[in-house]
């Protein structure tokens, strides 16, 4: 028998052997390529430092609470105007001159790329809520282009900001000095899916972070927003 004719006896086998190997190498990368899902926050997961400490090792079944406050146009808003919904949310003050502005522009980014997503909303909390009036959340959204379809900045009672920016969002330090600025945010967006849960947490001021958002909120909707 010659080395050819060897071979050619086990043609079939041969291509069945490639036709295999395809497959196996197809399935490979699709379970390594698929997307998954991303994390549930848990106030015991965060830093102490931004979490009440009533909560601060709750390991499972944290939602945003229930809220009502005021947006730019004076209109209530409250977990309904949310519902179903996917948004970002923050933390800010309108004559903030350090990290607010670099995070509202990063802010405008994110809504331009949502501004025909009917899935996906913003929500901003001023933590000088007596400072920040209605008119001057109007003044400051038409000078940044807030589109108010998709973006609300809220004022509202100081006390049930605080207690949502800590017992909800878990997105505000503890230290403050008492006056109107005491309640001492962050830079960070917080990724909220269609069921009220935290899915992420996000640098403001990181033009990385804010592109690894964006990709987040495609992943939450590929798993129907939650």
């Amino acid at each position: 028998m010659s080395f050819l004719s060897f071979f050619k006896g086990y043609k079939k086998f041969g291509i069945f052997f490639a036709i295999l190997c395809v497959v196996i190498l197809t399935i490979i990368y699709n379970v390594l390529n698929v997307k998954q899902p991303l994390a549930v926050y848990q106030p015991g997961m965060v830093s102490e430092e931004l979490v009440d400490s009533a909560i601060q090792y709750q390991l499972k079944y944290h939602k945003i609470a229930d809220f009502s406050l005021t947006n730019q146009n004076g209109e209530i808003v409250t977990q309904n105007n949310y519902k179903d919904k996917i948004y970002v949310a923050d933390f800010f003050f309108t004559t903030c001159q350090t990290i607010c502005p670099i995070m509202t522009d990063h802010m405008v980014k994110i809504q331009n790329e949502i501004i025909n997503d009917d899935e996906v909303m913003l929500l901003s909390h001023s933590v000088t809520p007596k400072i920040d009036s209605v008119a001057q959340l109007k003044k400051y959204a038409k000078e940044k282009g807030v589109i108010d379809r998709k973006w609300n900045l809220v004022t509202g009672d100081k006390k049930q900001i605080y207690e949502l920016a800590r017992k909800s969002y878990l997105a505000v330090k503890t230290d403050g000095n008492g006056d109107a600025y005491d309640m001492i945010h962050t830079e960070n967006f917080m990724l909220i899916d269609k069921k009220r849960q935290i899915r992420g947490f996000y640098d403001g001021t990181n033009p990385e972070d804010i592109d690894q958002l964006l990709e987040d909120i495609e992943t939450l909707k590929y798993f129907g927003g939650s």
